[in-house]
């Protein structure tokens, strides 16, 4: 059993007790009855920590005293906890200094509790070394299928050394016998009271001979009985012994003498509520008779007003008036008490599902908005529009969509999309990247926004090579076959920030997501498409390219682009198209391959200064000055005067002067932007650059 909280007035059942004791034994790997001793030691300190100390300092002078009270003490606690089963003590006295202790239980099993209780009320309480020592453990059987555990010990009371036993452990002179030895002893006067007299005077007493026949009784004790008097009724035939828990006989009542003894009045004709009586048996020697003196045992006016009882009936002499009333007000603080544990644990538990609800909402608004953004918006903060110098961003979409959407019923698709999105979505966890957003099957993130970091292209890049190879493992509900996606990427400068108060959203605005919209648009199905500054922020660091070539985007011109084809890891699942057999660029095509696009200065970081055309390894290639001054391209070839320049990685750039503005020797067309502004034109390729095995015969330069 779980348990989430502990009141303090609530019950627990002794199987919660002995579960912790043998979970712990377990875990400490350490005997049952030494976790046992050691629950039996904390018990006892955590009642002196706990509002018990001055109750229990009081309660005896010595050890034998304090032991033999603990039943008047039981008695008491069980006026607050109505459901607590308390153990019962006998002490007796031996001429050797010890005690001998007689436990009885109806809890099986927690002797040895009692051993570390008593080494514990020894050391903290009468500053005594105690030592308990097990004689014997029997059963006892109470009779209606009822038994106790009674076990026997000797306690030993130890010097401070431990080794030799020290006497006079229970030899403690009482007050009473101190203050006779002191005022010298007078002899008492004999008395004599009538029966009536006495039956009045102590109207809850029985006195019953050694056969347990009923000889007298108190007057209002007698009123109550459901058998008269003249008929020498037995004492099982009007009483039921309820504590301590034994059958009626003599010799057991003589075995418990010394402990408190509560008796119920069995109710006339079986019917009513029986009065309970608590008080303590007396063996009248001269008379040899076993008197019982007693008084009610009722703790609440509603109890009384049952038992058909009223404050007269309870002699003035009596505590249980003062009892009765006390009691009324202690119940109503325990029930104060224990509602405001109740409120307490129910706020505790409250608490808890709130924090739980409470990271339920924060984890669905971060996956709304950047954790960032949703942080300062729950705080009440103006979230204002960044600028983002350096973002890539990606759009995908699923292949013959609109097809699948109107040969499909609509669940069909949205259980689709959810399948694919959910992919998408772990991946977006692995590599982390933003999800912007999705609007049907288009799906849109972007990495470097609002966390700025320098490998964005690299994390969208590896995450668009998962969902292509997710989307694969999803089918069509239309033919059964896997989906095929486009998938488009640029990387440039982007603003970002929250549009709308009532369910906001992290927009993104800018041209960079217009081309990288663009890409996916005019990209391939099963293929990723990179524009030029995505290209160049993944090339020479692990990932593999096919050149696509030049592509008329819509809205931005002819621009030079490539398909990803691996990471250096994986690689894409590539479609059977035109592009399957196209070569994948070496590293020396990568350095020659410096394609040009509209935004020669997108790639350039915040603080750089790089000069827009450069080789691939940044060294910069530059044009003749006479070459710049050139108006006349001749293409026959003949007559050129050429200069060649070290780009510094192997690479020339020659020169032609005056008919060339410049002409390199890579084998693709090489697409180049003057700044001044310059016309793109063919040229018949000269035979002295005409060395390379897959040289073609014209080349793309710039007319100045």
């Amino acid at each position: 059993m779980r348990l989430d909280h502990f009141l303090q007035f609530d019950y627990f059942g002794d199987e919660i007790t002995v579960g912790l004791i043998m979970a712990a034994s377990k875990c400490l790997n350490l005997p049952l009855n030494t976790v046992l001793e050691a629950f039996g030691d904390f018990f006892l300190k955590h009642c002196l920590q706990n509002g018990y100390d001055n109750m229990l300092r009081t309660l005896g002078r010595d050890m034998k005293s304090f032991i033999q009270n603990l039943d008047s003490l039981h008695a008491l606690l069980t006026l607050t906890y109505d459901k607590l089963v308390a153990p019962s003590f006998r002490c007796l006295s031996n001429p050797d200094g010890t005690l001998t202790l007689h436990y009885y239980s109806c809890r099986h099993g927690l002797s040895d509790i009692v051993k570390g209780v008593l080494r514990a009320v020894g050391s903290e309480i009468f500053n005594q070394s105690v030592r308990l020592e097990l004689v014997s453990t029997e059963q006892n059987d109470l009779g209606g299928g009822r038994s106790q555990e009674h076990s026997v010990f000797i306690v030993h009371f130890l010097d401070d050394t431990g080794r030799r036993e020290a006497t006079g452990g229970a030899t403690v002179v009482s007050h009473a016998e101190r203050r006779v030895s002191q005022l010298g002893h007078k002899p008492r006067e004999k008395m004599s009271l009538s029966g009536d007299l006495f039956c009045e005077m102590f109207p809850y007493h029985v006195t019953f001979d050694e056969n347990l026949i009923i000889l007298q009784c108190g007057d209002i004790l007698e009123s109550m009985l459901g058998v008269p008097l003249d008929k020498s009724p037995l004492m099982s035939d009007a009483f039921r012994v309820i504590y301590p828990r034994m059958s009626l006989t003599l010799a057991n009542i003589r075995h418990f003498i010394n402990s408190i003894f509560v008796l119920a009045v069995l109710p006339k004709d079986g019917k009513g509520t029986s009065l309970s009586m608590k008080g303590q048996m007396m063996w009248l020697e001269d008379l040899n008779r076993m008197m019982y003196i007693g008084s009610p045992l009722i703790t609440s006016l509603k109890e009384m007003k049952e038992m058909d009882l009223c404050m007269a009936d309870i002699p003035l002499f009596d505590v249980t008036r003062e009892i009765i009333l006390l009691y009324e007000q202690r119940a109503a603080e325990i029930g104060i008490t224990r509602t405001l544990d109740l409120t307490t644990a129910e706020l505790k538990r409250t608490s808890k599902a709130l924090e739980q609800e409470r990271r339920k909402t924060e984890q669905l608004l971060h996956q709304m908005l950047p954790p960032k953004v949703a942080g300062k918006l729950k705080n009440g903060e103006k979230v204002d529009a960044e600028t983002f110098q350096r973002a890539t961003i990606m759009f995908s979409d699923v292949v013959t969509f609109t097809n699948i959407a109107a040969a499909c019923p609509p669940e069909k698709i949205v259980n689709m999309l959810n399948d694919m999105y959910l992919r998408f979505d772990n991946a977006t966890t692995r590599w982390d990247v933003y999800k912007v957003e999705t609007i049907g099957d288009a799906y849109m993130v972007v990495s470097g926004v609002p966390e700025r970091t320098k490998d964005h292209a690299q994390r969208v890049a590896r995450f668009a090579i998962d969902i292509v190879g997710e989307a694969a493992q999803v089918t069509s509900p239309a033919t059964g076959k896997p989906l095929q996606i486009r998938v488009g990427i640029h990387t440039g400068p982007v603003m970002a920030g929250v549009v709308g108060v009532k369910m906001p959203r992290y927009c993104l605005f800018g041209d960079t997501v217009n081309t990288a919209s663009r890409m996916e648009s005019h990209g391939i199905p099963g293929r990723i498409h990179l524009s030029p500054a995505t290209f160049r922020s993944l090339k020479n660091i692990g990932f593999t390219f096919k050149r696509r070539g030049e592509v008329d985007i819509k809205g931005k011109g002819r621009m030079v682009t490539h398909f990803l084809i691996s990471d250096g890891e994986r690689d894409v699942l590539e479609p059977s198209d035109s592009f399957t057999g196209h070569p994948v660029l070496t590293d020396s095509d990568l350095i020659l391959d410096d394609t040009g696009d509209l935004y020669p200065d997108d790639d350039v970081e915040e603080g750089d200064h790089k000069h827009p055309r450069e080789s691939g390894d940044g060294s910069e290639i530059q044009l003749d000055e006479a070459a710049k001054q050139s108006t006349h391209l001749n293409g026959s070839g003949s007559g050129l005067h050429e200069s060649a320049e070290n780009a510094g990685n192997g690479s020339q750039v020659r020169m032609v002067k005056p008919d060339y503005s410049f002409l390199a020797d890579s084998t693709d067309l090489l697409t180049m932007r003057a700044e001044t502004g310059a016309q793109l034109c063919e040229v018949t390729q000269p035979p002295e650059v005409s060395d390379h095995p897959q040289s073609r015969s014209s080349r793309t330069c710039l007319l100045l």
